[in-house]
This record gives C-alpha cells, structure tokens and sequence, in this order.
C-alpha cells in the first residue's frame, strides 16, 4: 500500500513550527527517522536545522562558541557557554570530578564601555561565560548541558555574537581599552534621538529594539514588567488575556491564590529552563538540609532522575509511583533512613500516573524531606499541587507559551510549608534570574491566552482518548482520566478543569505502532505543550538506550505520546481514525 499523502507532514530535520528561527522542536515524521536520528544515520544528522535545546546545541550558539575558542582557545579546545561565572563554575566543576586530567577553563565577556553599564544594559545583561575544555571530552560537558539546563539561551547567543564581533563582548581586564558601545545586531536598532544627537552615532539606546520576525516589537526596557507579568501568571493572580500595560495596571490579588493563603508572585522565580529549576531545586536543597540521597518517585522525565544520580549522593528510585512503593518508602522512614527530598510529576510522563501526593505530603512532614512536584503535564490551570509541596517546578516552554519558540522555567515556593522560611533564606541569598530578556518578552506574549487554550487542549485530548480506548488494536491508552490513578488526579483537579492536553498509547504489535504513527496527519517531533497537535515515539527518544530498563517499569519501547493541540476537534479525531484504519491494511 502507498502511504498515506499527509497534510501536516514537515521534511526531516525542519524546525517545528518549520521557518522559526528559535523554535524548540525539530520534524522527525516517521517511525524511520526518529530511529535513524537516534543511531547517528547521516541522511536525518545532516538534515537537523535545529533539535530541542537541550539536546541539540542551537546553530547560533555552536557559531558563537567557535568564534569564542577561535579568539581565546587553543587548538582541540571547545566551549560551551553559560549566562554567568557561576553556572559555568559549576559545569567546570563537574567536567573536573568526571575527567580529573583535564585542562577546564573559564573565559568571561562582559560589554565593553561604562555606558554598559547603565540601567537598561542591566536589564538586558549581555554577558558570557565560556568553558574551555578538550574537544575530545565533549560529551562530558554535553551532559551537563542537557541535565542543568542552565545554558544560554539562542537568542542571548544571537546577540551578543554581534557584540563579540564587534569587539564590544570582551574580558573584564580589557574594559579600558574600548571606548564605544555597539548598537547590537541591525535588526534590533532604531534611530532615536539620542543617535541623532551623536556625530559618531555609536551611542546605544539599549532599551528599544525592533523583532523584525512575526512583526513583533520588542522594547526590552519592559523586561522586569514581563517577568512581573508572567510570575503572576504562574502565581495565578493574573489570568487575563490583555496586553502587558493592562495586566500590569490590574490590582495585585492578594486573596488566597493556589489555595495557599498569603501567596503570591514573590513566591515565584523564574529560570531559563524548566530543567534548570529542577536542577537548581536539588542544589539549593542539598546546601540548606544536607547532603542526603533524594526520592524520584514515578517513571520520570529522564534528566529529573539524571540529576539525583549525578549531583550528589544519589537516590532511591521507586520506578511505578505505586502505593506498595509508598509502603516500601514508610518502613526505610521508620527504620531511619533520611532524605532531602521527594521528587514526583503530576502527572507523570509519558505513562499519565498521578502519585498520591497527600500521603507523600503526610509522610514528608512526619520525615522531614522536601516534596517537589513537577506540574509541568498537569499545569496548574488543571490541577492545584502546591498546598501539598513544599516546591513546584514546571517548564514554561511547554503548554504555558504554547508557540514552540522559546524556553523557560518556572518555581514556586510554598509559604505554608515547614521548609518555607529555610528555602526563602537560600533563594535570597543564592537565587540569579538568567532568563534572557528577549526570551521573557516573547513568553510574556505567548501566555497571555494560555487559559483559554488549555481548556481547548483538554477537550481535544480527550475526545482523541476516546478514539484510540475503542479500537481493538490499540492495546493501552494512558490518560489521567481513564488512568487506574484517577483519584489522586482528582483530589488536586481544580473545578470544572480537566484532565491536560498529554496522552499516549501502546499497541499490540510494533507493525500496528509503526504503521499508525507513519500514516497520523500530525506534524512529528520532541517537546509537548504545543498550539499545534505533536507526536513522538517517545520512548525511542527519550530512552533509546536503556529501553530494557524502560520496559522493567512498564514502560513499552513502542509506546507513541500525543500532545494535543488547537486544531478543531472533529478534524483531528479524523485524522486519529484514518491513522488507525491504515493500521488494518499495512
């Protein structure tokens, strides 16, 4: 049988959405490609445009860090850049303890001219550091890449690339050599009358660009504004959909937001990526309690698990988030073992399990360790987790910016929590905002509708629940709804919400699998949380080697994960029922 001509599908290797300069996911569109693109095989490795950030090092930043290496390394060095010293130190510090030998080193760039250091050049924080290491040992410092999520940013690569070339990025002993402060790159200059008013018209208003992309302004003077704006967004207290002027004019809700009285947005931080508040989360955690072996409770996302193993003493992994697990975990408590803390996803991903985050919560207080849940599937227009946390995390680069185009990180404290006043004292004297100010501009304006499509989302993934639970050939659907772990999904459901936008499915051949996946009219690739419906192998992705180990907790090497989309409801339940009907003639 020929294949299927499908609307939506994207040529290998095309940023999703196709043509976005800063886009987060990458078109892998048949069963083929995602393995090919796994196994290193040329025609997919020679067809990546971009990848997700994590993974793959956007093309701005690999220019950037060879023109740094050009400049400053020496030959067989790489670089891999950060947003400051400290997180760079703290690679450095990993790349050390992993290859003791090798010769690690740190190059800072900071803007040239005392005019750089004015207000709004703050704000903006052009600023670089660069670890040098030996080209051979790349995939050292790639691990910390991916796990820490503390990496700059495309766009903050993009920009001061032009301020290294330029000869305005430079290190802190050359400060007094360069007079002049350059405009940025062309595309974000405008004439003002402090340029008109100049001779030389190397004077910068550093608070006005221009975004020629979308046709979007972006005026970066606003940056603390958008990051106001967002935290109340993840607070709550801001649930609008109006322009930043409007949201910002709002009265502050000072009323009981999460559930939690005297909560608000101070209670918020914000970070480049969801992974580097998870990240940052364990570190802070270790310093103020102790280092103690963390819990990951729940099949998790695979860098949540990464972390506990690699940064400190280890941790005890409860694979299935069952409550014979839980009991497991009551009598190590009660025979004396002690953690710093507890880390779960609500619900979890791929398999959509939510853990019974109430006796977690009773255990934990009872123990004293830390509960940290990751909402980031459930989001917290759905589901309300903090009253039984003492942290919740999420990635902001999914369902909450929806446009596939830039990255973020969300962290909430919970001020009821025995841990409060502990944690609070440790971010005030240890928290940095790293995310990059164009970045909040762009995710400030990507979330401004995140209500409303969240409860699209759900009623789209749960009309394509329903497809796939009644075709005979399709073996499981996992979906908080129809999942065995409801109840605790429904104790933390907000009312009226629903069940998120996150679903997958396993089948009872991988012929079925491959077959279904091929011929589904979606578009096809890593990420979730998009406007527009995205489906992946997941488990080939995300666990190409270890699927054995994957399979000992249930979870399947052929299973497909759905992130629903926006599109309208019976035009993709069609497109669900062709894929499955191609199943049958394969």
């Amino acid at each position: 049988m020929s294949p299927m001509v499908l609307e939506n599908e994207v040529e290998v290797g095309e940023s999703l959405p196709p043509s976005t300069e800063h886009a987060v996911s990458v078109s892998l569109p048949t069963w083929r490609a995602n393995v090919g693109y796994e196994e290193g095989e040329e025609w997919v490795i020679s067809k990546m445009k971009t990848g997700y950030p994590r993974f793959f090092i956007h093309k701005q930043i690999q220019a950037f860090a060879t023109a740094i290496v050009a400049k400053y390394g020496d030959g067989g060095e790489a670089a891999m850049l950060f947003p400051t010293n400290a997180t760079a130190s703290r690679c450095r510090d990993f790349f050390v303890r992993l290859a003791p030998d090798a010769q690690v080193r740190i190059v800072d760039l900071v803007p040239a001219a005392e005019k750089a250091r004015s207000d709004e050049m703050l704000i903006i924080s052009p600023k670089i550091s660069a670890v040098l290491f030996p080209q051979d040992r790349f995939s050292i410092a790639k691990q910390f890449w991916q796990h820490s999520g503390d990496g700059v940013s495309s766009r903050r690569a993009e920009y001061c690339h032009h301020l290294f070339r330029e000869g305005y990025l430079i290190e802190p002993s050359s400060l007094n050599q360069s007079p002049r402060v350059c405009k940025g790159p062309r595309r974000y200059q405008k004439q003002t009358s402090i340029d008109l008013g100049t001779s030389n018209g190397e004077v910068q208003d550093p608070g006005e660009f221009v975004e020629q992309r979308f046709g979007r302004n972006l005026d970066l003077s606003l940056t603390n504004y958008a990051k106001l704006a967002i935290r109340r967004r993840i607070a709550g207290s801001l649930t609008a959909d109006v322009g930043l002027k409007e949201a910002l004019s709002m009265e502050k809700n000072t009323a009981m937001t999460r559930n939690v009285a005297g909560f608000s947005e101070d209670d918020v931080y914000l970070y480049p990526t969801g992974m580097s508040a998870i990240f940052n989360t364990h570190r802070k955690l270790l310093e103020a309690i102790g280092q103690r072996k963390a819990i990951v409770f729940g099949f998790p996302y695979i860098d949540t698990l990464k972390i506990t193993e690699k940064f400190g003493p280890g941790s005890l992994f409860y694979g299935y988030g069952s409550e014979e697990e839980l009991d497991n975990l009551e009598r190590r408590l009660e025979g004396g073992e002690r953690y710093v803390a507890l880390f779960t996803e609500f619900p979890s991903n791929p398999l959509l399990r939510s853990p019974n985050l109430e006796r977690i919560r009773i255990l934990a207080d009872k123990y004293d360790f830390c509960v940290v849940v990751d909402e980031t599937v459930g989001n917290f227009i759905n589901v309300n987790v903090l009253p039984y946390a003492d942290v919740v995390v999420s990635s902001l680069t999914k369902v909450f910016s929806g446009d596939s185009n830039v990255m973020g990180g969300g962290l909430v404290l919970n001020p009821k929590a025995k841990s409060y006043r502990l944690l609070k004292q440790r971010w005030a004297e240890d928290y940095v905002d790293n995310h990059w100010a164009e970045d909040s501009i762009v995710l400030e304006r990507n979330s401004r509708d995140f209500v409303s499509r969240i409860e699209r989302i759900g009623a789209n993934a749960e009309a394509i629940c329903d497809v796939l639970s009644a075709h005979p050939r399709v073996k499981q659907v996992n979906y908080p709804k129809t999942s065995p772990t409801r109840v605790n999904y429904d104790k933390c459901r907000n009312p009226n919400a629903g069940y998120g936008g996150l679903l997958s499915a396993t089948f009872y051949t991988r012929q079925d699998a491959v077959a279904f996946f091929d011929n589904l009219d979606t578009v096809k690739g890593p990420s979730l949380g998009t406007n527009f419906t995205l489906s992946s192998p997941y488990v080939i992705l995300a666990h190409y080697g270890e699927l054995d180990w994957c399979a000992q907790w249930g979870v399947e090497a052929d299973l497909i994960r759905f992130s629903v989309g926006l599109e309208e409801t019976t035009k993709l339940v069609d497109a669900f029922k062709r894929a499955l009907d191609a199943m049958s003639q394969s």
